[in-house]
């Protein structure tokens, strides 16, 4: 198990304005399972989908050497013949065909021109097996759960006679009794031959699991870790490779003055509109006070994003269960339209796509969530509302000629203050924000905080959503952490450290 299978040499991956990858290196031993950890955004997905060939060929610098030959390849299929199948966190199944013909699409069993439909399915079945599904092969994959979905995909890959297979994320989404099957599984690919290489922020997955932890930082190769050398390789030791940066004079200076609770949520519980059965958020509690900023820390798949949306009127979700009270007494919100009349407001983490409305201008986009303020008699006051989008420009520094300016030319950072903008014009007590900097550079950063600071200040609540560590240690005055949908603690300003968030962050059970 000494010789490398795998090696990614000086792999560098330039975005628009972000190096994503920075001379990363990768070494992978033959028949090992071999862990990548890092923060959001450290580069992990972007490496693995170097190496499968989503990023082609040149998109890229550096080299890959697979069996101790270059590979030069242009895309996915090119990677699949060479036997490397990556398995993303997000499943690509057809719900609408059957396991079998999820399985061999692409690559279908046929005979005389035709599908084999008798031996698309018998083949099936033996994969099936091999993965330890016993499910018929006819099927269909939306009557599935999320945890067999996992298998069906793996099943897929090994129909590819795979090699080297990536999972991202695998146990994401899944309960505790799929996540022990599916790690047993790949221990058991393990000792066929199959080299496996895994993505996740579950710690103790990783630490019961891997054979080698590679662990990035801001898209470089911090270090790689023999989980089996003497003594073994601790959560925290992880901890300590994936955390550690300097958090000066990167936030604004604040005094915090915070006065009396405003919201709290109670035993909040939310499942998925997609996956039945399957619960999103579980018996969450938290509170927010006035001029306080509060933070909710968690990995992908945390379930931030989805409690956040499923508070600001069930804009996310099924079955949602729970209180929720404002100032001391219960409030209802049923709709958006209920959640703003009650003081809340929430700032979406796709901009693009659900905050602004990119065909328009600064001005309609400042005054569409609060139109009732603008209007008589059902007309909208056209003066009073470029006022309103005038001083938001001016007090915001937004970066545009004027507020005709149409919201998709402007730059990210531009285009989150118009969200905020939109936002503050509603008049709220509450104001979640969900990645509110994602996105954009430091300086514009820096404005988006000073922004934030100065609406505690004001008296609001503040529920600061981030997958950036730095920034909530750098921002909040508290800070909540959830993991798999639970909240598992809270942590005070004076008891900050990103070892002890990320603790709590990789905490499966309270």
């Amino acid at each position: 198990m000494t010789d490398a299978l795998l090696q990614m040499r000086g792999i560098t991956k330039t975005f628009p304005g972000v190096k994503a990858l920075d001379d990363v290196n990768l070494t992978v031993r033959r028949g090992e399972i071999h862990a990548i950890c890092g923060e959001n955004g450290a580069g992990k997905s972007t490496l693995m989908k170097v190496l499968s060939g989503v990023y082609g060929h040149g998109t890229y610098d550096g080299e890959i050497l697979f069996e101790g030959e270059p590979c030069h390849f242009g895309g996915i299929r090119d990677s699949e013949r060479r036997g490397i199948v990556i398995i993303h966190q997000e499943l690509a199944l057809i719900p609408y065909l059957s396991i079998a013909e999820n399985i061999f699409l692409g690559n279908e069993r046929v005979g005389r021109g035709l599908i084999d439909w008798n031996r698309t399915n018998a083949d099936a079945a033996k994969l099936l097996d091999r993965v330890g599904l016993h499910e018929n092969p006819v099927t269909p994959a939306m009557d599935l759960g999320v945890g067999k979905q996992q298998l069906v995909e793996i099943a897929k890959a090994l129909s590819k006679e795979v090699r080297l297979l990536i999972l991202d994320e695998p146990t994401a989404a899944l309960n505790d009794e799929d996540s022990a099957h599916l790690l047993g599984l790949l221990r058991g690919l393990r000792d066929e031959g199959v080299t496996c290489v895994i993505i996740s922020h579950k710690l103790n997955e990783i630490e019961a699991i891997a054979d080698s932890t590679t662990i990035l930082r801001d898209g470089r190769t911090i270090e790689t870790l023999d989980m089996h050398a003497p003594g073994g390789v601790s959560e925290d030791r992880i901890i300590a490779g994936m955390v550690g940066r300097d958090l000066e004079h990167r936030f604004p200076p604040h005094e915090p003055k915070i006065g009396e609770e405003v919201l709290r949520i109670e035993h909040w519980t939310v499942h998925s509109p997609t996956q039945h059965g399957r619960t999103v958020v579980d018996d969450a509690s938290l509170s927010l006070r006035a001029g306080e900023i509060v933070g909710l820390a968690g990995l992908m798949g945390a379930g931030r994003t989805e409690l956040a949306m499923s508070v600001f009127g069930r804009s996310y979700g099924v079955d949602i269960s729970g209180q929720v009270f404002k100032h001391g007494q219960p409030i209802q919100l049923r709709s958006v339209q209920e959640a703003i009349g009650h003081g809340i407001a929430y700032a979406t983490e796709d901009r693009k796509r659900y905050g602004l409305n990119l065909i328009e201008d600064i001005q309609r986009n400042v005054s569409g969530a609060a139109l009732g303020k603008l209007s008589r008699g059902g007309w909208v006051d056209d003066n009073r509302e470029f006022e309103v989008a005038e001083r938001y420009r001016g007090s915001l520094n937004i970066k545009a000629k004027s507020v005709g300016t149409v919201a998709g030319t402007l730059s990210g950072g531009n285009q989150q203050k118009v969200v905020l903008a939109k936002w503050i014009f509603t008049d709220p007590d509450v104001l979640i924000l969900d990645e509110p900097t994602r996105g954009i550079d430091v300086g514009a950063k820096y404005e988006i905080y000073t922004i934030i600071n100065q609406l505690a200040d004001q008296g609001k609540a503040i529920l600061v959503i981030s997958s950036e560590l730095p920034e909530l240690l750098g921002i909040c005055d508290r800070i909540y952490a959830l993991s798999a949908g639970r909240i598992t603690g809270s942590v005070e300003r004076a008891e900050f450290s990103p070892e002890r968030l990320m603790r709590l962050m990789t905490r499966i059970k309270e």
